[in-house]
């Protein structure tokens, strides 16, 4: 059940992985942090990422985990980044693609790959940039309801506009425009921990609402919460970072939600990615790789052999 609580430093879970909702009392304004610490680092420990893609793998992690909190549904929510541009000289920093996800239950991964030479490369934002001037590569937030029943449950795909070489700022700007909730997001990451924070100003129902709410409640809270600091978000647990934000104001919590790695690999998908070759090409495959396809997950590093029989069973 969930449970309300002022705020106090004193209050603290002292977990890393987790996001935290919070309310204001009386308000249409609501929030969530979200902190990373050992499920991020699992996840960066797959390959040997440059410092800054750390960071913006981060970062991305952390938002998929805060904007799933902000939808009413069982499935997963993934942020991805896309490359348009054709690949250019081999020393050039250039990320590929990147991908991180969050479902309902709180399970994240993610996964990326970039090519060329970061070394001049430090930050999130410039490692978002390697994706072009703005208006190049592309952003795309991709939810997917979980099947019920044997039923598909249809996607949802909407294009992020890149109005800036920020993640936090491209995603609020979405959220403005295609949902039109006013959205205050702030991102950080320094390659070990992670945390953000969402604010937003839902929409009045009724007029009573209208006439008792504290109109300046919004734009106060946007100023306050744009003084927290990186070092702050990717440090502080969430109790102590909604104290220092909102200690004058009226703040109540939720019971937070746990987040932590979890890969959704199987032998089964496995098998199904074998098929899609065909037996034939398949069992030539195995033949070259000394009888054996093996397929590895890049997002746990768990390998999945099938041998010859195996692969015959496949198509029986």
């Amino acid at each position: 059940m969930t449970h309300h609580e002022p705020v106090s430093p004193q209050t603290q879970t002292g977990e890393f992985d987790l996001r935290q909702r919070f309310y204001f009392e009386k308000s249409p304004v609501r929030g969530d942090i979200v902190r990373l610490q050992d499920s991020l680092q699992t996840i960066l420990q797959q390959k040997d990422y440059p410092v800054a893609l750390q960071k913006l793998l981060g970062e991305m992690l952390v938002a998929a985990s805060l904007l799933i909190g902000t939808l009413k549904i069982e499935g997963r929510l993934s942020i991805q980044l896309q490359n348009s541009r054709p690949e250019t000289d081999e020393q050039t920093a250039r990320l590929k693609w990147a991908m991180a996800e969050c479902d309902h239950l709180g399970n994240i991964r993610g996964l990326a790959d970039w090519q060329g030479d970061w070394q001049a490369v430090h930050t999130a934002d410039a490692a978002l940039a390697t994706l072009g001037a703005a208006g190049e590569g592309v952003l795309f937030i991709n939810i997917q309801p979980e099947s019920g029943f044997g039923n598909q449950a249809e996607g949802y795909q909407g294009i992020v506009e890149r109005v800036a070489d920020n993640l936090g700022a491209c995603l609020a700007h979405y959220q403005k425009q295609s949902v039109q909730i006013p959205t205050l997001i702030k991102l950080a990451c320094d390659g070990k921990q992670a945390g953000g924070v969402l604010l937003q100003l839902l929409p009045r129902n009724s007029e009573e609402e209208q006439e008792t709410v504290d109109h300046d409640l919004f734009p106060r809270l946007n100023v306050l919460t744009k003084t927290l600091k990186s070092e702050e978000l990717t440090t502080l647990p969430a109790n102590e970072i909604l104290f220092r934000l909102y200690h004058e104001e009226e703040v109540v919590t939720a019971a937070p939600l746990a987040l932590g790695f979890a890969c959704t690999c199987s032998s089964e998908k496995s098998a199904g990615a074998i098929f899609q070759l065909g037996e034939a090409q398949a069992l030539e495959i195995a033949a070259e790789q000394g009888g054996t396809i093996a397929l590895d997950c890049g997002f746990c590093g768990q390998v999945y052999p099938f041998d010859q029989a195996a692969i015959q069973q496949i198509f029986a």
